[in-house]
């Protein structure tokens, strides 16, 4: 098993992953790495990401750096989860350039919904400090909900009343 990232660990891998990427493009932070980031938690067990648009070199590179830093890096963003919220590029926020790679936090309210989705404690506690930080809002995470509702149907593993009903306790449980 690999070491898990710490602050440092994280930002030499992402800065790795920057330097030997020999194309230009842009890579999403999601999960833990956000959270790590945002100073939530002290440690996260791997590095979660999505390239887009994917530059040239970039899985070469994230190869070297796994091994290199022996650190766990997966493919893993909130789309796999639940319907892509409109607008999750613009509200992505920027956190650093590497070489020709542009790192950023996916959207937060797209990590929020998904973690909420998840429904996992951590995932929880993360979409809490996103909600109490300011970094996201209640009344945006709920219209933002509304507005991929009808998207679930291409997610079968999503009962959208179940999962309005786990939205509505995470609010409730925040608001306490």
């Amino acid at each position: 098993m690999r070491t898990p990232l710490n602050i440092e660990r994280l930002n030499a891998v992402i800065a790795s992953i920057g330097r030997l990427t020999p194309g230009a493009g842009r890579i999403y932070l999601v999960g833990g790495s956000t959270a790590l980031l945002l100073g939530f938690r002290e440690t996260t067990v791997d590095l979660d990401l999505k390239i887009d648009p994917e530059p040239q070199g970039v899985f070469e590179a994230i190869a070297q750096v796994k091994e290199s830093l022996q650190a766990n890096i997966e493919l893993s963003s909130p789309d796999q989860f639940i319907p892509e919220l409109p607008g999750w590029r613009e509200r992505s926020v920027w956190i650093a350039k590497h070489g020709q790679i542009d790192f950023y936090h996916y959207d937060y309210y797209s990590q929020a919904l998904a973690k909420i989705a998840r429904g996992f404690d951590r995932d929880l506690r993360d979409a809490a400090m996103l909600l109490k930080s300011g970094r996201i809002s209640e009344p945006e995470l709920l219209r933002l909900f509304e507005v991929i509702t009808p998207a679930m149907v291409r997610f079968p593993n999503i009962n959208p009343k179940v999962f309005r009903s786990k939205l509505d306790s995470f609010i409730g449980s925040v608001r306490r």
